[in-house]
C-alpha cells in the first residue's frame, strides 16, 4: 500500500504555528540563519561565481528594482531573484549547514525563499522563522526518504532536489496557502526538482546554482498555487513521483514519521570548515592530532583517511584528480586538499583556496590515501572518518564518528557569532554586528519588509 506523504506534509505546513514550535526549534532557526547569512554576505563579495551571476540577471533583465533584498547588499530584486541570489550565495562557500541523516543543506533553498517572500508580504518575524522551520521538516524528511546513498548514486544532489519542495513549503506558508495550496505548491515543485552530481566532473558551479534553483522555484511553486494552478497530486509518492523517480531505495515512511513531534531542524548541524561536510571528521582528527603531538607539516610521511562511501563519492573519486585540484568548487571536494591544509597550517577557511596549485600542498597531497570504510556505514549519520598518520614522531589512529558542530556539538550563540563576524565583518564592517543583532532578536520583529 502507498504510504500518503504529500497531503499529511501539506497539512503540517499549513497548519504549524508559531506558538506550537519548541522554543529550541525557534532558537536554532535563528542561529541557522545566522550562520548562512555570513556566508551570504561573503560569498557576495567574493565568490568567483558571483560576477556572472550578477551580470546574467542583468542580461535578462532581472537586475531589480524589486520587493526583496539581497542579505549583506543594497540590491533589490523582484522575489524570485532574490531568492536565487540568497540561496546561490549561501551555498557558494560550502560553509552552510548539514542535516546528517539526508545529507543536505537545508538553509540555503529554505531560508533565501522564506526572506524573498517575507519581504514582499510584510511578514512578522516569528512567521518568518515558522515558515522556515516549516521549510527545514519538508526538505530534511524527504531527503530521508530518498535515502542519501541511492539518492547520491542515482547522480542527485538532495539540497537541490529535496530542497525545491522546503523552499515551496516555507513560501507557501508565507503566502499564507492552505493544506491544498501547500498540496499544490508541492506538485509544482516535483516538475522543478532538480540537481545533479556531475559538478564533480569540472569542480563546476553548477553546484552553487542548482541550490539557489532550488530556492527560486519554490518561490515560483508557491505563487502559482496561490494563483490557482493546477499541479500534478501525489508528486512526492506518486507512480512518476519523487520517491520513484529519484531513488532505488525509497522509504515514504520516513517523511512523515512522528511529524510535529520529532523536529528534524533539531538534527541539523553548523560546519566549522568551508568544505564538504564529509571531509570535516578527518579535518578535526588532523587539528587534535598536530596540536597534541606537537608536529609539523614535514613530520606526516604518509596519511590514510577512511571515509563512508558516499565521502569516497563525492571527495576521493578518482584520487589522482582530488590530488591536484585547480579551482574552488572541486577544492571543496577534495579529502586530499583539505587535509594538505589542515597538515600544513593546523588549521582551514574560507580564505585558504587562495592556496589552490600550491606545490607544498600538492607534495603533501600525494601523502594522503583515502579509501571506503564499511565500519563508518550503518551508524547514525555517514559523516565520521577513520584516520592513521605516519610520521616521525610514531604513528596515530583515530575514529571520529561524529564531527564538530553536529546537533550534540552545536556552537553556542557566541560561537555562531564569532563564524558569522568573521565572515561579515570584512566585508560590512560595524554593520556587520547590526545585522548579526537583527538576527538574534528575529522573533520580536513586526514586519520584515524593509529586509534584514
Amino acid at each position: 500500500m502507498t504510504v500518503a506523504v504529500t497531503e499529511p506534509l501539506a497539512s503540517f505546513v499549513a497548519d504549524l504555528r508559531y506558538d506550537d514550535l519548541p522554543s529550541e526549534c525557534t532558537e536554532r532557526a535563528k542561529h541557522l540563519l545566522l550562520d548562512l547569512a555570513g556566508s551570504i554576505v561573503r560569498a557576495g563579495s567574493e565568490a568567483d561565481s558571483t560576477p556572472t551571476l550578477k551580470a546574467t540577471l542583468a542580461t535578462v533583465g532581472l537586475d531589480g528594482p524589486g520587493a526583496a533584498s539581497v542579505v549583506g547588499q543594497d540590491w533589490r530584486l523582484a522575489p524570485p531573484a532574490a531568492a536565487l541570489v540568497n540561496g546561490m550565495l549561501g551555498h557558494s562557500l560550502d560553509f552552510d549547514d548539514t542535516h546528517a541523516a539526508s545529507s543536505l543543506h537545508p538553509s540555503s533553498p529554505v531560508v533565501a525563499a522564506a526572506l524573498a517572500v517575507a519581504e514582499q508580504t510584510g511578514a512578522s518575524g516569528r512567521d518568518v522563522l515558522t515558515a522556515i522551520i516549516a521549510g527545514y521538516e519538508v526538505a530534511c524528511r524527504l531527503g530521508n526518504a530518498l535515502d542519501p546513498t541511492s539518492h547520491y548514486a542515482r547522480g542527485f544532489h538532495p539540497t537541490a532536489t529535496a530542497g525545491t519542495f522546503g523552499a515551496a513549503a516555507a513560501a507557501g506558508k508565507l503566502y499564507g496557502l492552505d493544506a491544498a495550496g501547500v498540496a499544490t505548491a508541492f506538485g509544482v515543485a516535483g516538475s522543478q526538482a532538480a540537481g545533479s552530481l556531475q559538478f564533480l566532473a569540472n569542480g563546476a558551479w553548477n553546484k552553487r546554482w542548482q541550490v539557489g534553483e532550488a530556492a527560486m522555484n519554490g518561490v515560483l511553486a508557491a505563487a502559482l498555487a496561490k494563483n490557482g494552478f493546477i499541479a500534478s497530486t501525489e508528486p512526492i509518492e506518486g507512480g512518476a513521483g519523487l520517491l520513484k523517480g529519484y531513488t532505488d531505495d525509497p522509504h515514504p515512511e520516513k517523511a512523515v514519521a512522528d511529524l510535529g513531534s520529532v523536529w528534524e531542524t533539531m538534527h541539523i548541524g553548523m560546519k566549522p570548515y568551508p568544505s564538504c561536510r564529509y571531509t570535516h571528521a578527518a579535518l578535526d582528527a588532523l587539528a587534535h592530532l598536530r596540536d597534541a603531538e606537537a608536529l609539523e607539516a614535514s613530520d606526516f610521511e604518509y596519511v590514510t583517511i577512511g571515509l563512508h562511501r558516499n565521502g569516497i563519492t563525492l571527495t576521493a573519486d578518482s584520487l589522482p584528480e582530488k590530488r591536484r585540484v585547480r579551482s574552488i568548487v572541486a577544492g571543496q571536494f577534495s579529502m586530499p586538499f583539505t587535509a594538505a591544509v589542515m597538515i600544513d597550517q593546523g588549521r582551514f577557511g574560507w580564505d585558504d583556496y587562495r592556496r589552490i596549485g600550491d606545490p607544498a600542498l600538492d607534495a603533501i597531497s600525494d601523502r594522503i590515501d583515502v579509501r571506503r570504510d564499511e565500519s563508518l556505514e550503518g551508524l547514525d549519520h555517514p559523516f565520521g572518518a577513520t584516520v592513521s598518520a605516519d610520521t616521525s614522531k610514531g604513528r596515530f589512529d583515530f575514529r571520529v564518528e561524529d564531527p564538530p558542530g553536529e546537533p550534540k556539538t552545536f556552537p553556542d550563540t557566541a560561537g555562531i557569532r564569532a563564524k558569522f563576524m568573521s565572515l561579515a565583518e570584512p566585508v560590512l564592517d560595524a554593520r556587520a554586528a547590526r545585522l548579526a543583532d537583527d538576527i538574534l532578536s528575529l522573533d520580536s520583529r513586526n514586519s520584515l519588509s524593509g529586509g534584514l
